[in-house]
């Protein structure tokens, strides 16, 4: 499965179509049923595209977080570079990255 940058992921999920596959999934019933319950309280027209949303929503949060965290990462080893081209400690800026 081709992951590609957030930028691509958001072009490949605006796409009208879209390649689906099948799954099944083994709730306990009294979560389908307050699915059911919730679903058009909620504006949803059945419980499966509520399970949908739930899990596309947890999903983008997930990627979210995953990419700040890269994005934090990759700032924290720039910086430290910079500073290593200034002549800072190897142990200065290890503790300074602890933080």
């Amino acid at each position: 499965m081709e992951k590609g940058t957030p930028r691509e992921r958001i072009k490949r999920n605006m796409q009208a179509e879209k390649p689906m596959t099948m799954i099944s999934l083994r709730l306990p019933e009294h979560v389908i049923e307050d699915l059911k319950e919730v679903a058009p309280t909620l504006g949803f027209g059945g419980y499966q595209a509520l399970i949908w949303a739930y899990i596309s929503n947890g999903l983008r949060k997930h990627l979210a977080e995953r990419e700040a965290q890269r994005v934090k990462v990759s700032a924290v080893e720039e910086f430290s570079e910079r500073l290593r081209a200034l002549g800072v400690e190897e142990r200065v800026i290890r503790e300074a990255a602890e933080i």
